[in-house]
């Protein structure tokens, strides 16, 4: 698949496509448990989880394909921060296309940690799992099917902001002192900073540039798991914009920039930048 898919709120006209995809999604997940997909486990979709939940749902090409239910906080939690997955879903035709991944990416980038169960049976859902960073924080037994299930949990995504400047079809890249690997030029926010606020300042601070937050254009946003980080995922939003005609003068942790090829940016820069290159290709910025 290779049209866009958008993530947006749950409306209630999408019940009963969500309902179906729920059902046959979950029959197909779990087949140990007796009657899934159907009767009272279906009744509480419905009338709970669609009612009281933070829902999402996944659309491509006008056809809603996933369905995600979030817990946010709630009586008691204090002062509970990230989300609890309540339920992921993606029908069985559109299962391996980046639905699931995008959902719970977008949790994470909305409300940071996330914890979630699956049953030890579905292996598929565990081993989704593990590669999108969750590991294993507790067991119980489900009192409703009397099956085992495992908590795991994900810490929040480190969030980052970056410019993709492309010259004669190369990217940008900075390396910083001390530091055998290249990034794109950008870095964290600080408290209270915007996206373009933040980008703005690195770029002053890296490279002696002055981008106006005005004139940067959200891109796309790069899910990966942050370089040097012990498998920490990260959540990279890019930007386009600004002046195209740069002279940069490398700021005090900034040893060197240059300007890489797709073969030199796989070899020598941090893993997010395969997936930045290998969109900058798509949309024809980057020669393949």
């Amino acid at each position: 698949m290779t049209s866009e898919m958008i993530i947006r709120r749950y409306r209630p006209s999408d019940q009963g496509v969500v309902t179906d995809l729920w059902s046959r999604a979950a029959w197909q997940a779990h087949p140990f448990i007796d009657g899934e997909g159907t009767g009272e486990r279906a009744r509480l979709l419905r009338e709970v989880d669609l009612a009281q939940a933070e829902n999402w749902v996944a659309e491509r090409e006008g056809r809603v394909i996933g369905l995600l239910g979030l817990r946010v906080g709630g009586p008691g939690d204090g002062n509970r921060t990230g989300a609890e997955v309540r339920g992921l879903c993606v029908a069985p035709e559109a299962q391996g296309g980046g639905a699931g991944r995008e959902l719970l990416e977008h949790a994470a980038a909305r409300h940071g940690a996330m914890t979630l169960e699956v049953f030890e049976g579905n292996d598929r859902a565990r081993g989704f799992c593990a590669h999108l960073g969750f590991t294993e924080r507790g067991r119980r037994t489900d009192e409703e099917t009397g099956h085992p299930l495992i908590t795991l949990e994900r810490a929040a995504p480190l969030k980052s902001v970056s410019w993709l400047h492309v010259r004669e079809g190369r990217l940008l890249s900075v390396r910083t002192r001390g530091n055998d690997t290249f990034y794109l030029p950008g870095g964290k926010y600080e408290p209270g900073e915007t996206a373009r606020e933040a980008l703005s300042r690195e770029l002053g601070e890296e490279l002696g540039l002055v981008v106006p937050a005005e004139e940067l254009s959200d891109a796309f946003v790069i899910h990966d798991i942050a370089h040097g980080k012990n498998g920490r995922r990260l959540h990279m939003t890019c930007f386009t914009g600004g002046p195209q005609d740069i002279a940069p003068a490398p700021g005090r942790e900034i040893a060197e920039y240059a300007w890489f090829d797709r073969q030199e940016a796989r070899e020598r820069c941090a893993p997010a930048h395969a997936q930045v290159v290998a969109r900058l290709v798509a949309q024809g910025r980057m020669p393949g």
